[in-house]
């Protein structure tokens, strides 16, 4: 992600080969072909064996997109719960070796071991003291304003606040993985020094998702590391139609029964129609109290009852208790409509 150019450098960049700054370059031969040439002039470039790339950009991609849906619910839950605007988005997506993901964390940090149930191994989830504490200092009704920071590791009252933070992370990151597979995450564990944690040797590669945290005036980062060997299972699952096309069933079976609680109890305009008939604007106009007027319906017969405007039922004209009532008799067919 880190490759991807801004606007600003796209139009400095046309800008240079059109003055002759920047020379375009030629197309490049393949190394490897059935036919001799000179391959003198052909770019190598150095392949690193400790970084190998195991997953495909098309994964990635869907990795990204599925924590992109994980960082809105999560953004969401925090801004409810901390009675602010929390702003959360997804700001790198990569792979490297895990001890280079170890070396660019500060110390002390919020480091967490998260289970991900059935599937084997332990992630982690890093979040930035910068954001950690006002958090705190938000749960603790302060107004985070001149807030110091201080580099320590979170007390034992502190880590019970985080953790509330962290529950309604994992409940996001369970919706957000529902897509590909039901996945449990749980809270394994935490640990100030990220270099006292090992969970995989130091050359094992691990995708490490980057997250931007603002919340008013403060601002930091979050990182969730996912070794390789955890989600091997499901790296076959994670392209990008098989991740739409199961998260939708999912999602629809999930949420069927509590948009349907919701909608049978959302409120109806229900209208009967006595009569309908056409009059000229002269006598519309000439109406006054006492007048009739008069329609092809018979009294006996059948009104129409509608909802949201939209004809439902035939029914009877009556009372009940002493109110105007309507008695359905059987639902409309397009016959009682012409």
């Amino acid at each position: 992600m880190s490759e991807i150019l801004d606007q600003n450098e796209i139009d400095a960049l046309l800008a240079a080969v059109e003055t002759g700054d920047v020379v375009e370059e030629e197309e490049r031969a393949p190394i490897f072909s059935r036919r001799r040439r000179d391959f003198s002039n052909i770019e190598v470039r150095r392949y690193d064996f400790k970084r190998p790339e195991r997953v495909s950009k098309d994964q990635m991609r869907s990795l990204q997109m599925l924590h992109e849906g994980f960082a809105r619910n999560f953004g969401a839950a925090l801004s409810g719960f901390l009675r602010t605007i929390v702003e959360f988005k997804v700001a790198s997506c990569e792979q490297m070796t895990y001890s280079e993901f170890i070396s660019g964390l500060p110390n002390p940090t919020s480091f967490n071991l998260l289970s991900a149930s059935p599937l084997e191994g332990l992630m982690c989830l890093e979040i930035s003291p910068l954001i950690i504490y006002p958090i705190i200092d938000r749960l603790l009704g302060g107004t985070n304003h001149e807030l110091f920071i201080p580099q320590r590791p979170l007390t034992v009252i502190e880590d019970r606040l985080i953790q509330k933070i962290l529950d309604r992370g994992l409940t996001a990151l369970c919706e957000a993985w529902a897509g590909v597979k039901e996945i449990s995450f749980a809270l394994n564990g935490s640990e100030s020094n990220p270099q006292l944690v090992q969970i995989v040797p130091p050359n094992e590669v691990v995708i490490v998702i980057g997250f931007e945290v603002k919340m008013g005036n403060r601002a930091g980062t979050m990182n969730l590391c996912i070794p390789y060997n955890v989600i091997e299972p499901v790296v076959s699952e994670l392209s990008r139609q098989t991740w739409f096309s199961s998260g939708g069933a999912v999602g629809q079976r999930r949420y069927l029964p509590h948009i349907s609680r919701r909608l049978s109890r959302a409120g109806l305009e229900v209208t009967a129609i006595l009569a309908e008939t056409t009059i000229t604007l002269r006598d519309l106009m000439s109406l006054s109290v006492g007048d009739l007027v008069t329609t092809e319906k018979p009294a006996s017969g059948h009104v129409v009852l509608t909802v949201e405007g939209q004809p439902k039922h035939l029914a009877n004209i009556g009372q009940f208790k002493g109110q105007r009532a309507v008695k359905m008799v059987r639902p409309v067919t397009p016959r009682d409509l012409n």
